[in-house]
């Protein structure tokens, strides 16, 4: 078995599923992923892969064109997940869709994209759930910064909501988890940036900073509860302790 290692991010996903199909071993002798494995075996032969924008645009312009755009969307949303096998799933799924077609999406019953549909429903579960979760904190009344921590890697799939909601706001949302972000100037397109160890570390005391919004949010948390029905455990289920740690409702 030989095994394609890269980072996690799209570019360079896209250029090791080209690497791979272009490797003719035979799909069933190779696994794709991002994480580098805990322990190497010596049965199989390891290459790493590194980000190459012509075989990215390549994988790009073959599936929108051979397969669809709407199964470009779908992966591509998928690839934000964390799970070791979600790669090679992606590549199991092109396997079918350039043999297939656009329908690729419909043939559930071939595990691979019943898989594909288990990750992809994951991602799209957590994303949402952080639309509801994220939580700003005004510093120096010129930026809005919120951080969170997702387990996916879906701070880019938060980008256009918040776009629609605050299109004349500075603000930045941060994954404390991957060190990645997303950054939207006023009045302009938001962007994805990965964080560099200094900017990471200097960024983590943008939560430190109160301010008036902050004071005011826990006032209405507070002004809205009703003692009799409080219901930790209900609580709980909808919004888990372990995304609570950015919400200032519960600091």
């Amino acid at each position: 078995m030989t095994v394609f290692i890269c980072e996690h991010n799209w570019e360079a996903m896209l250029s090791c599923i080209y690497d791979a199909w272009s490797s003719k071993l035979g799909h069933q002798n190779i696994r794709l992923t991002t994480q580098e494995p805990e322990q190497y075996s010596l049965l199989d032969e390891y290459v790493t892969v590194s980000f190459d924008r012509g075989k990215a645009e390549s994988v790009m312009d073959a599936v929108n064109l051979k397969i669809s755009p709407q199964v470009y969307s779908e992966i591509a949303y998928a690839a934000m997940s964390c799970e070791e096998d979600a790669l090679d799933t992606i590549y199991r799924v092109l396997i079918l869709g350039f043999a297939y077609g656009p329908n690729v999406l419909k043939m559930v019953s071939y595990k691979d994209v019943a898989r594909f549909f288990e990750i992809r429903r994951s991602v799209g579960n957590e994303a949402h759930h952080f639309i509801e979760f994220v939580r700003f904190h005004e510093i120096r009344k010129t930026l809005y910064v919120a951080h969170i921590e997702p387990k996916n890697h879906i701070v880019g799939a938060l980008g256009a909501h918040f776009n629609d909601r605050m299109p004349s706001e500075n603000w930045m949302i941060i994954d404390d988890v991957h060190k990645e972000s997303i950054v939207q100037p006023k009045d302009e397109d938001f962007y994805f940036k990965k964080l560099s160890d200094d900017e990471f570390t200097r960024l983590l005391f943008t939560e430190e900073e109160n301010d008036g919004y902050t004071d005011l949010w826990k006032v209405f948390f507070d002004s809205i509860a009703i003692s009799e029905r409080f219901n930790p455990k209900l609580q709980r289920n909808l919004f888990p302790i372990w995304k609570r740690k950015h919400a200032v409702e519960f600091k």
